[in-house]
């Protein structure tokens, strides 16, 4: 099996490629960062894929070519950090050109892409348009958002952010989408977190459910700026105590459905609690 886990490095390009199908266990998706300074640009031009733009702080300008539609997005992105509001995501469609100019001092932009073969429009999702749920409760109540979700035409791209407060759990009970076996639809994920303070980290379980082709049972220590591929099995994240955990989650599969996924039936009762 390839890697699983990516570790934070230090980015010295405006774009740099975190994983991909290349470098961990996955068949449709790709994460990069992009990092540009004021009146400094990047262009991104997509081959067989869609993509999807998370604007984590700055704004930007953001211009699309494609035989779909092109589309010009100008100085959007409102956060000073992801801990300081919804996201503006922007859809890119297959086989795309975006060109990406910095507005402010400094731009901090995640790029999820995934395999495709059909065309989309572009689209742009602001903050308002997203879905924004409060999920769990007692300790393994956090926030999630989905801005890139069924109601935005994409071939197999979902994408949104989950914030665990200090000390709490997400994916909990455990969940897996690993089969195609109704109501489950077989789609792998990729995390990518951030915390705050800075200094914090979180702890990331995967573990696969018995008779599991490829078994599986880690357990990595995250921290701001750690990606982890997510090819299947359950998979729970708790932040560490004093600590947000921030991560930015990509789905993608041949069923592009959100929330077709299965408890872990060992821990499925904690949704019983009062």
């Amino acid at each position: 099996m390839n890697q699983l886990y990516f570790p934070a490095q230090t980015q010295s390009t405006p774009v740099r490629e975190i994983l991909s199908p290349a470098t961990a266990p996955l068949q449709w998706l790709r994460l990069s960062t992009i990092r540009l300074q004021r009146q400094h640009s990047t262009e991104i031009v997509l081959k067989g894929e869609e993509g999807v733009l998370d604007i984590f702080s700055g704004t930007c300008t953001v211009e699309i070519r494609s035989r779909t539609g092109d589309a010009t997005y100008r100085e959007i992105g409102q956060r000073a950090n992801v801990f300081a509001g919804l996201p503006f995501m922007v859809y890119l469609p297959l086989n795309a050109t975006a060109t990406i100019t910095a507005d402010s001092d400094t731009l901090e932009i995640a790029l999820i892409t995934a395999k495709a073969d059909v065309g989309y429009e572009p689209k742009l999702v602001y903050p308002d348009e997203a879905v924004n749920k409060v999920v769990g409760k007692d300790n393994w109540q956090r926030s999630v958002v989905t801005s890139i979700g069924e109601d935005v035409q994409a071939q197999r791209l979902l994408v949104g952010e989950t914030v665990n407060p200090p000390g709490n759990w997400s994916s909990s009970p455990p969940h897996k989408h690993d089969c195609n076996t109704p109501p489950e639809a077989k789609m792998e994920e990729v995390y990518y977190y951030k915390t705050n303070p800075l200094q914090g980290f979180g702890m990331q379980r995967m573990y696969t459910a018995p008779g599991y082709p490829e078994p599986m049972n880690e357990c990595f220590v995250v921290q701001s700026g750690d990606a982890v591929a997510i090819p299947g099995g359950y998979h729970p994240v708790v932040a560490a105590p004093g600590y947000q955990l921030f991560y930015l989650w990509a789905l993608a599969g041949e069923t592009r459905s959100y929330g077709a996924g299965t408890d872990d039936p060992e821990h499925a009762w904690i949704l019983g609690m009062k």
